[in-house]
């Protein structure tokens, strides 16, 4: 957020109220029941701004300005602050889906088990929080198979390192998890994606820095609305980057929870 961009974002925004952000804010404060919102900033403060928003009446503008932008991509919006100073002006509002795992909400992935490890300690070392990279790191170390079951709209069990729970076709450092997208009024299950963790750095590979659309065995996928899942042991249970306790877990599909403006 540039001293150049601030004043690009106040001159086409001039009719808003514009603040800074603060996680402390209390947006229905300072908007009107069905006021429009438009948030500019990092993929954190992205996420932050939708789940306040969801399930209210607010249309939401978005200009991605993070390092991976996983939600955004996957809506196909833009990633330049013109471009998505031009769609806001001129787009629409669309329902979209977002996910929840044990009332947490998430934008693009919940994950059990390992992938959720790796996604968490991609972003400390993105923060550079050593000490919480270093922790995560422990954890990815001592990763082992657990057994799960399944219920709700798929029933079923097995062993895996991994469960992941898709709203988006990649997350994290922009690893690929299949073919979803936020307007789709499901998610998506993969029990293969992450099943080690060589298939781990695959995905961070093919995401960051070969920049192909997937790798190759991503395994079976599955659609559904909700889920109830158990596992032997109990696993850690991680909503996009933050970890949101153990196993056992339910995952439900939000639909239409907000309103992005997205190109007509």
């Amino acid at each position: 957020m540039t001293p150049q961009i601030e004043a690009k974002l106040r001159r086409a925004f001039a009719s808003s109220l514009i603040v800074e952000f603060d996680p402390k804010l209390d947006l229905e404060k300072l908007i009107s029941p069905r006021g429009r919102v438009v948030v500019a900033g990092g993929d954190g403060t992205v996420g932050w701004v939708v789940r306040n928003l969801a399930e209210t009446k607010h249309p939401l503008g978005i200009i991605s300005m993070g390092t991976f932008n996983n939600f955004a991509k996957s809506l196909q919006l833009p990633t330049t602050v013109d471009a998505a100073i031009r769609l806001i002006h001129n787009g629409r509002p669309r329902p979209i889906t977002l996910g929840r795992v044990n009332g947490r909400i998430f934008l693009e992935a919940a994950a059990i088990g390992l992938f959720g490890m790796s996604i968490a300690v991609g972003e400390s070392a993105k923060e550079r929080a050593f000490g919480t990279f270093a922790e995560e790191v422990r954890h990815l170390a001592e990763a082992r198979p657990f057994k799960y079951e399944l219920s709700g709209d798929i029933n079923g069990s097995g062993s895996a390192m991994s469960l992941v729970f898709a709203n988006t076709s990649s997350v994290g450092s922009q690893m690929p998890v299949g073919d979803k997208t936020p307007a789709d009024p499901y998610l998506e299950l993969s029990v293969h994606a992450g099943a080690t963790r060589t298939d781990i750095v695959k995905r961070v590979l093919t995401g960051t820095v070969l920049s192909k659309p997937r790798p190759s065995g991503l395994g079976q996928v599955f659609r559904f609305r909700k889920l109830e899942v158990t596992t032997k042991p109990r696993v850690r249970v991680y909503a996009d980057n933050e970890r949101v306790g153990r196993t056992p877990a339910t995952i439900t599909a939000e639909v239409s929870a907000v309103k992005v403006i997205v190109n007509r």
